[in-house]
């Protein structure tokens, strides 16, 4: 294909692989498996490029495996820049002895890889990636926009992998590790866990096996959840933090603490200490207990909102229990309650590749640290199946009138906070920022602050005001270390810091 002497624009490689993803050929089948569209791009340092799609040349033939092996095997491909709309199939994960996609990208010399979703089975989810940044090759994920994109043009494929993982139809062989949690604790027993909470997750995840039968406990083996040796069950260490009766007693990291400081300086704590999949529900218990009006309204409208900024919480406490970094065995997660914020905070910076930058926009990409707790969650339909929950999360805040929820990053931890009020935000601001605004100024703030990030004629417009009094204001924002100014000429925008 033609050379490309201007820097490579990203977004516009993705979208070609997206476009050669719809030209996948499904492999004929007779079991009704449905085949996935892949679309791979290669970006040679010359600035040329080649594409291919699953099937292309021969039926079943992976997408990554006919642009590599066929139609670049005898080429150097070292410093290349690939991109794949599906996450390369990890060591292991296909039959020996057939070599795997990310192996043969490890093997090429690829120095770059964009990828669009991560694998949808549980037990081998991100592994691929995890085994090519072992590897030492810089690993994205593709615009949420394009993601969304392959998921609608995957939409089967992607619901009967996740069935046949919780049918136990498949046993995957587990090469590259995500997290300590996968072995076996010692010194558990299948007699730590919980019967409430599995019975909990039997419920909600719609189940017809019964608790402490073979089949329930195999089904726990394949996710992930117990180990079998000699006819013997144990916990793993994601077993043990979902169902255990004491996860604290081998994981002393788990668990939440939450605080309420109130408006007459009483505190008051409570620690979420058993299963981890009952805590976000006894923690919204303990909450709806304790603050039966968040929001300041009245009557149903102010009982509606009040619903909305629970979900918001809900789904804040999950994140910090799936996406958190296990690793960091010295601190927990918590959750702080003020008179105008509920701030929930996760060990662990954003998953790598994601940013905060990303996550502070709401347009991080799909992406899960821990998948095995992930999907257990998403089982009980506490959580999306896929991504953070982040398009929700902005999606309840602007039903319920509430400034956008506020990512930051306090090391070791990331830290959500999401507001009770519209005028929570003018009240958290420090003082003298506060006093250097002016009333009109707060007002604007307090409008930008709901919607993330506009341009000066959209917020001329909300606040009612001219251009050049609009401009003047959200420089001052700038100004205040507040906001910050992308684009430039009419493409310009201020968005919220």
């Amino acid at each position: 294909m033609p050379r490309n002497p201007k820097k490579p624009d990203p977004h516009k490689l993705m979208r070609v692989a997206v476009k050669v993803m719809r030209e996948s050929q499904a492999e004929p089948r007779t079991d009704g498996k449905t085949s996935p569209k892949v679309g791979a791009v290669l970006l040679k340092p010359d600035g040329t490029i080649e594409t291919a799609c699953r099937g292309e040349l021969r039926h079943g033939d992976h997408a990554e495996f006919t642009l590599l092996e066929r139609k670049n095997r005898d080429q150097k491909l070292d410093g290349c820049i690939l991109f794949a709309t599906l996450e390369p199939c990890a060591p292991d994960s296909r039959h020996p002895p057939k070599m795997s996609c990310a192996e043969r990208i490890v093997l090429a010399r690829i120095k770059e890889v964009w990828v669009g979703l991560e694998d949808p089975d549980p037990t081998v989810d991100r592994k691929g990636i995890k085994f090519m940044q072992d590897a030492g090759i810089t690993v994205h994920m593709f615009d949420r926009d394009l993601q969304e994109e392959i998921q609608v043009e995957n939409r089967e494929f992607l619901k009967q992998a996740l069935e046949r993982a919780a049918s136990l139809k498949a046993e995957v062989a587990k090469k590259p590790v995500l997290s300590m949690l996968e072995d076996r604790i010692d010194a558990t027993a299948l007699e730590d866990l919980s019967t409430n909470a599995l019975q909990e997750y039997r419920a909600r995840a719609r189940l017809s096996d019964e608790v402490g039968s073979s089949q329930f406990n195999r089904r726990l083996v394949q996710l992930g959840l117990l180990t079998r040796t000699n006819g013997q069950f144990n916990p793993t260490g994601f077993g043990v933090l979902l169902f255990g009766k004491e996860p604290r007693v081998s994981m002393p990291q788990s668990g939440l603490l939450a605080t309420i400081h109130y408006p007459d300086d009483a505190e008051e704590i409570r620690d979420f200490d058993g299963p981890q999949v009952l805590v976000p529900e006894l923690a919204l218990k303990w909450l709806r207990d304790k603050l039966p009006n968040l929001i300041d309204r009245s009557g149903a409208q102010r009982k509606g909102k009040d619903d909305l900024l629970f979900e918001l919480v809900r789904e804040a406490i999950v994140n910090a229990i799936v996406h958190r970094d296990y690793a960091i065995t010295g601190a927990k997660c918590q959750m702080t309650v003020t008179a105008d914020t509920i701030e929930v905070r996760s060990p662990g910076g954003p998953i790598e590749p994601i940013t905060l930058k990303q996550m502070q926009s709401f347009a991080a990409p799909m992406l899960s640290r821990n998948p095995v707790l992930h999907y257990v969650f998403a089982c009980m339909e506490l959580a999306e199946e896929r991504g953070l929950g982040l398009i929700s999360m902005k999606r309840r805040a602007e039903q319920a009138g509430l400034p956008l929820p506020k990512y930051s990053w306090d090391d070791p931890y990331l830290a959500l906070t999401l507001y009770r009020s519209q005028t929570a935000v003018i009240s958290t601001l420090p003082e003298d920022v506060s006093e250097a605004l002016v009333e009109a100024e707060r007002a604007g703030w307090q409008w930008l602050m709901s919607k993330g990030q506009a341009k000066s004629k959209q917020y001329a417009e909300a606040m009612e005001v001219d251009q050049r009094t609009a401009r003047r204001h959200l420089n001052r924002f700038v100004e205040l270390g507040l906001a910050r100014k992308t684009g430039s000429a009419r493409a310009t925008e201020y968005e919220v810091i």
